[in-house]
């Protein structure tokens, strides 16, 4: 993004309009999280700064999704709620305005050095007033749709092969264990075809 031109280098055809700079303030309703252990278990997922932690019977927000962002510990993980959800004292949760887009809110938030607003000389610590005061550049509405759009799939690209990645990692941690031979035993559990000799028992030296 150029600062002289509030444009970015790579754009989406038919879009040509400077973007708008705005605060935090003008794009999200920053909210505090509130305790939940005097709820009942219910359906309502319950969010921390590390992601989901328990479910409850009553939500902080019913039907408006927003961007989670920690208040205290890690404060540079924003990440999407979807409604209904509840959040812990230690995460705001930021609702988007009328015309903002929900994604590209998030992405926003992801392009925010967060650690440079910690306020705390301990654990780090977010305020409502150093969100709120934070700048973005915002484009119109559609550009912002396209955006969001454009990055949730890249997001949902990203879980599929981190799905694949994961069941290819517990396939090599069980063929490892099935094509070596176990303690006491000379040959494999499984073998590639043609092979029938024992190994043989050396020292790594």
């Amino acid at each position: 993004m150029t600062e002289q031109a509030k444009v970015p280098a790579i754009r989406f055809a038919g879009f040509t309009d400077p973007w708008e700079q705005r605060k935090f303030s003008d794009i999200v309703d920053v909210c505090s999280g509130k305790d939940y252990k005097h709820l009942e278990e219910g359906p309502i997922p319950v969010y921390g700064t590390g992601g989901f932690m328990t479910s409850v019977d009553e939500a902080l927000s019913y039907d408006r999704d927003a961007v989670g962002i920690g208040r205290k510990g890690t404060i540079d993980k924003p990440y999407l709620l979807k409604a209904p959800f509840w959040t812990v004292d230690t995460l705001f949760y930021a609702i988007p305005k009328s015309d903002m887009d929900l994604e590209f809110v998030h992405c926003s938030f992801l392009n925010v050095d967060w650690k440079s607003k910690d306020e705390s000389t301990g654990l780090p610590s977010l305020s409502k007033e150093a969100i709120n005061e934070t700048i973005a550049l915002v484009p119109s509405f559609n550009e912002q749709s396209r955006l969001g759009e454009f990055f949730s799939d890249l997001d949902s690209l990203i879980t599929l092969h981190q799905r694949k990645y994961d069941k290819l990692v517990v396939f090599k941690k069980s063929m490892l264990e099935k094509m070596f031979p176990k303690d006491g035993e000379s040959v494999p559990e499984i073998r590639f075809a043609g092979f029938t000799d024992p190994w043989e028992q050396r020292k790594l030296g």
